[in-house]
């Protein structure tokens, strides 16, 4: 892979389609090949054609007591049209049926298919008057049915393939080359190692590199999920896809094509996004068994009647067993749960993308929460402010967001912001000045004014009072940004800015503690700041200093022993992460990248909604095995009765009872999924 252009890394995305086909080809055969368009088309056509035929059915006609236009060849309309879905929407049923025998796994394309043929055979020879009985009606409507249960299936199984696309449009499609005083804009796929770029500001950093010359703050939030500029001068590396504001930076480029560290991120995305649904696994097998189940009972069915002289019987009781158990409630079980739980969610703030992370939901110990953008808000925010005698805290900072009122610096912004908040008086500066590093300085009512960090501090000599510097060091013991305020060699006071905590954070946790789920913390963040945030929410586990690729290895070693964890997150670097871990959860307002390679995405960008993800998976998963327990249990009970296990006392079960018992189990499996959308999950906004 050689992700040379913009166009070349949207083709990247291939390779990974490839490898998620092949896995699913592995784990659902039935669906290899198959689309949620495929399905879409197939059902409406067979839903167009199946209406007609159920109408002009002689015994719907008899049951409901109407009858149907006549008119010459009417009679054969059920037939035609019977046929035509047979043909049309049937056909991907016969070809999966053919795709589970040739690999001698007969499961649920295997009875659905047999039905069908059997509903088909019989159909026909009813026609041609061989039979009594004609059920096309009940073909038509069984296929159309099953159709739609697929296509409810391939629209909740269907992952997003976007994340390694939005992975690449992180970086530009050019790069501006630097060769003596000769800057050249040129594609990627020219760029070199050893080449040095032009990076200006606003522009995307378009290779992994070091700077050799300039200075600037780059936004690397999309990589590593910080908030914090980072400030870059020469000898300092930038990686490529990054934002550089404040300045321009020339670059010698380190890295190109799989070597950058977002094409590593793309690989780890691509091979840990891949799932299986142990749900459906069950539902699989349950279909298997039930094959050989049906199978045996429409061969012992057969051979009794056939033995007892009665050869027609024989042959619609077979046929009756064989429709009666068609999967049809066992098909819907799942995916009709799936589909409506998802409505749910949803409608509840989930946004629930992958069906295995909301089955595995239910089964967490542990949660683990990115730092920065989820448990706080991702932004800095002024949360302390002393001032030294003489000058008040208004006053303070006031002249701090004078200076700061020119800077883009998100630093600054927070101080311009609090400043507005509070209302105090504006102050108008001038002669701005950037200072790469350390700060920033301006004139303001003719003094010269300067906020900055511990390097302002230390450069200017500036003596700091006893009671402030108890003060600051309390401040950075907390992992707080201390920014100085000084005049002419003299110290103002001093600003604590930090990333803010979401004020809803602390109950997700309480929350996930009453269900029995521990919590940790992955962030980049230096380990003070890391304890401070761990302690003041109730974190049990925290680490800190994680490198942007060392996350999934993070999410691996809290899944040490068989722990089953889920990975709550918003940035790029998240992403690796989000496949790892058993559950993928993507904070809503983050990347586009975390928020695709999420199984689970949080629309309100609420914590706390990963305790209702955790609560629709129980809900879900009940269904699911009600479901799966009644569709499975109707068929024991019914096949016997089917087979003419009660004739002998009166009682016989007619095909077309047969095929209105089948579609009854359907419609209980439906309406006990529908029970679904009266869960309730979303919690008062704060």
């Amino acid at each position: 892979m050689d992700p040379m252009t913009h166009k070349d890394h949207g083709q990247m995305s291939d390779p990974h389609a490839g490898h998620k086909m092949s896995h699913d080809h592995r784990s659902h055969d039935r669906h290899a090949g198959h689309s949620v368009a495929m399905f879409r088309d197939r059902f409406w056509l067979s839903f167009a054609l199946t209406l007609p035929t159920v109408f002009l059915s002689p015994e719907v006609q008899h049951w409901l007591g109407y009858t149907a236009p006549s008119f010459p060849g009417s009679t054969l309309i059920p037939a035609i049209l019977g046929t035509a879905v047979f043909l049309y929407g049937g056909l991907v049923f016969l070809r999966g049926a053919q795709s589970e025998l040739a690999d001698r796994k007969p499961g649920m394309m295997t009875l659905i298919s047999l039905a069908i043929i059997v509903a088909f055979g019989t159909s026909l020879a009813a026609t041609f008057g061989l039979f009594k009985v004609e059920v096309w009606w009940e073909l038509a409507s069984l296929i159309t049915i099953m159709v739609l249960g697929h296509w409810l299936e391939m629209r909740a199984i269907s992952q997003a393939r976007g994340a390694l696309t939005a992975l690449a449009a992180l970086l530009p499609d050019t790069a501006e080359r630097v060769t003596g005083a000769d800057v050249r804009t040129v594609p990627l796929s020219e760029l070199h190692v050893d080449d040095v770029v032009l990076v200006r500001p606003g522009t995307r950093v378009p290779a992994d590199g070091a700077v050799v010359e300039g200075a600037a703050e780059v936004d690397e939030s999309m990589i590593t999920g910080e908030s914090k500029t980072v400030s870059k001068e020469p000898g300092t590396t930038v990686i490529g896809g990054t934002v550089a504001g404040g300045g321009s930076l020339r670059v010698r480029v380190t890295a190109v094509g799989e070597q950058t560290a977002l094409s590593g991120i793309m690989r780890l995305v691509a091979a840990a996004q891949a799932s299986s649904s142990r749900t459906q696994v069950l539902a699989d097998r349950a279909a298997a068994i039930l094959f050989y189940v049906a199978v045996a009972a429409g061969g012992i069915t057969f051979t009794y009647w056939w033995l007892a002289g009665d050869t027609q019987h024989a042959l619609i009781r077979t046929a009756t067993v064989l429709i009666i158990a068609c999967p049809h409630a066992l098909g819907l079980a799942i995916p009709l749960v799936i589909a409506i739980s998802t409505s749910v969610g949803a409608r509840n703030g989930l946004l629930v993308k992958d069906r295995l992370s909301l089955e595995r939901a239910r089964l967490l110990d542990m949660v683990i929460f990115d730092k920065t953008g989820t448990l706080t808000r991702g932004a800095p925010a002024v949360s302390g402010i002393a001032a030294v005698p003489g000058t008040s805290e208004s006053e303070l900072l006031a002249l701090a967001a004078a200076v700061e009122a020119n800077s883009e610096h998100p630093l600054a912004r927070a101080i311009v912001g609090e400043a507005t908040r509070q209302g105090v008086r504006q102050v108008h500066a001038a002669n701005f000045e950037a200072l790469a590093g350390r700060g920033a300085r301006a004139l303001v009512e003719g003094k010269n004014i300067a906020v900055g960090g511990p390097r302002l501090l230390a450069e200017s000599k500036t003596a700091v009072p006893p009671e402030l510097e108890k003060v600051m060091s309390s401040w950075e013991s907390e992992g707080r940004t201390v920014l100085s305020v000084v005049t002419e060699g003299r110290l103002l006071g001093a600003l604590a800015v930090e990333d803010e905590i979401r004020p809803e954070s602390r109950e997700a946790v309480t929350d996930l503690h009453r269900l029995g789920i521990r919590v940790a913390m992955i962030t980049g963040d230096s380990k003070t700041v890391a304890d401070s945030v761990a302690r003041r929410l109730g974190i049990d586990e925290v680490a800190a200093e994680v490198l942007p690729g060392d996350k999934a290895a993070a999410v691996k070693r809290f899944q040490a022993g068989g722990k089953r964890v889920a990975m709550v997150g918003d940035g790029v670097n998240d992403a690796p992460a989000l496949a790892t871990a058993d559950v993928g959860i993507a904070i809503g307002a983050g990347t586009d990248v975390a928020i695709e390679s999420a199984g689970i995405v949080l629309v309100h960008s609420d914590p706390r909604d990963v305790v209702g993800a955790i609560e629709l998976s129980h809900a879900t998963y009940r269904k699911m095995i009600q479901n799966l327990v009644w569709a499975t249990a109707y068929n024991l009970v019914a096949i016997p009765v089917a087979g003419g296990l009660f004739v002998r006392w009166g009682f016989d079960l007619p095909m077309s009872v047969g095929a209105v018992a089948m579609s009854a189990s359907t419609i209980i499996v439906a309406v006990n999924a529908q029970l679904l959308r009266h869960l309730k999950l979303r919690r008062e906004v704060l």
